[in-house]
Order: C-alpha cells, then structure tokens, then sequence
C-alpha cells in the first residue's frame, strides 16, 4: 500500500478552532443533552423483546416435553429446541425486565437504555 507523502496539510483557521483543544466549535448533537429523548419510549423493541420471550419460553417448554416424553420427537430434537430456546430466551428476558423497570420508575433505569 503506497502512501501518499506529497499531500499537503494546512492547518484550520483559528476562528473554527476551540481555544483550548483545537476543536471545531459546532456542538456535537449525539452528546446534547435531551430530557424528551430519554422518556420515549420505544414501542417497537419493547415487542420484539415481548415476542422472543414467549417464543424462547415456548422452545424450552416444548424440549421439556420432548424430554420428558409426553411430546415425540427424538433426544437431538430437545437438544436444539433447548439451545434455541435459551438464545431467545435471554435477550427477550433483559429487554423485557429493562422495559418494566423503567415503566415502575425504578432508580437506575430508563427506556433510552433499550436500543431502538
């Protein structure tokens, strides 16, 4: 890879510089402080995590029976439905658990801690 020694830098002006960091002086505005931002609260991912918790509830209920022979289905059917199960499971059960804190107003938790 080739690189390129003869391109020629100049420095900013000093009227778009911050005084003291050599910063550009436009404010960023992923930092900005928002109190409407932190309140909504995001619908959809509340459901998505919603339906992987039932859907990974339904998965292990259903490799429980497998396993325990009330349902047919050979022991590698219960292993899968088992892992599949779990990973839908976790992710489901922390947005949900996030989602419900925030909704009581327990002290640490917001809805802006769920990705949207």
């Amino acid at each position: 890879m080739a690189s390129r020694r003869h391109v020629q830098y100049t420095p900013l002006a000093l009227d778009d510089m911050d005084e003291g960091h050599g910063m550009l002086k436009e404010e960023d505005l992923r930092f900005a402080y928002n109190p409407k931002a932190l309140d909504r609260v995001p619908w959809k991912s509340i459901t998505l995590a919603l339906f992987l918790l039932a859907l990974g509830s339904a998965l292990i209920i259903m490799s429980f029976f497998i396993f325990t022979g009330h349902m047919e289905g050979e022991r590698s059917q219960a292993y899968g439905l088992l892992t599949l199960g779990i990973l839908a499971f976790l992710p489901g059960f922390y947005e949900t658990r996030i989602a419900y804190y925030s909704w009581r107003g327990a002290p640490g938790y917001r809805f802006s801690s769920i990705p949207n």
